[in-house]
């Protein structure tokens, strides 16, 4: 039987960033604010973040609740004309209550789940919600935050084992998605993005042996991913690069 019928689609550009209250997803707010060719950047997060321009409108929205993900997405639907959507949450650590692992010894079964509920089970359900509703007329994007150490061929040093788990299964969820989506919506892209190393709370712990200029800023960070989303054709979707643009292998 076919589908609900689709409505037609505004002519107004909006953004979508998950997590605009993080280090990256304000910076990646900022800078969709400065772009004339955005006309309205949807700025959601847990707690209410402060509008940096006009155009931004602020909700609220919990990853690990998708009925709160499912009435921000049937908030927006009408318009049905997203151009981008970023989800710019992550989680490594959190104080002594969460530490990534040194050894095998050192799982717990609770943060485990917790890691994956944050890294790639909220995500995969701003995926379900969302996905549909990605213009159609024009090239629309799909971006979730990901990390090079999820990737299980370039895992040298070991450890870190929920944070590396659930960062691949979030590369394998985008990849899968990507699928279904072609099916749908041939010209939309859907991407898991490494930004670096950028010097927010997530990497605070763990940035002493960066060198300086493998440091990045939020507002760097996030222009480079920014022209990662813009440059991607349908040929990458499902795939998951790195802040310049190179493809990392599953």
């Amino acid at each position: 039987m076919p589908g609900p019928e689709r409505k037609p689609e505004t002519r107004e550009r909006t953004a979508v960033v998950i997590g605009a209250s993080g280090g990256i997803g304000s910076a990646l707010v900022a800078a969709l604010s400065r772009d004339p060719a955005v006309d309205r950047i949807i700025a959601a997060a847990r707690r209410p973040v402060e509008p940096t321009a006009a155009k931004v409108e602020p909700m609220l929205v919990d990853l690990l609740d998708e009925d709160s993900i499912a009435t921000l997405a049937d908030a927006l639907s009408p318009a049905m004309s997203l151009e981008t959507v970023i989800v710019a949450t992550g989680l490594l650590h959190d104080g002594a209550a969460l530490q990534p692992e040194k050894r095998l010894a050192d799982i717990d079964p609770e943060q485990l789940a917790r890691m994956f509920a944050v890294n790639a089970t909220g995500p995969a359900l701003v995926a379900k919600h969302f996905l549909p509703l990605l213009a159609r007329s024009r090239r629309s994007r799909f971006a979730a935050i990901s990390a090079r150490v999820g990737s299980i061929s370039d895992n040298r040093l070991g450890g870190w084992y929920a944070y590396r788990a659930s960062k691949a299964a979030l590369n394998m969820l985008i990849r899968t998605a990507a699928i279904e989506l072609k099916r749908t919506n041939p010209d939309a892209v859907c991407l898991a993005l490494h930004p670096g190393t950028v010097a927010t709370g997530l990497s605070g712990p763990f940035r002493s042996r960066v060198a300086p200029d493998s440091l990045f800023t939020p507002e760097r960070a996030a222009g480079h991913l920014l022209s990662v989303i813009r440059d991607a054709d349908p040929s990458q979707s499902g795939r998951c690069l790195a802040w310049d643009g190179t493809e990392i292998e599953p």
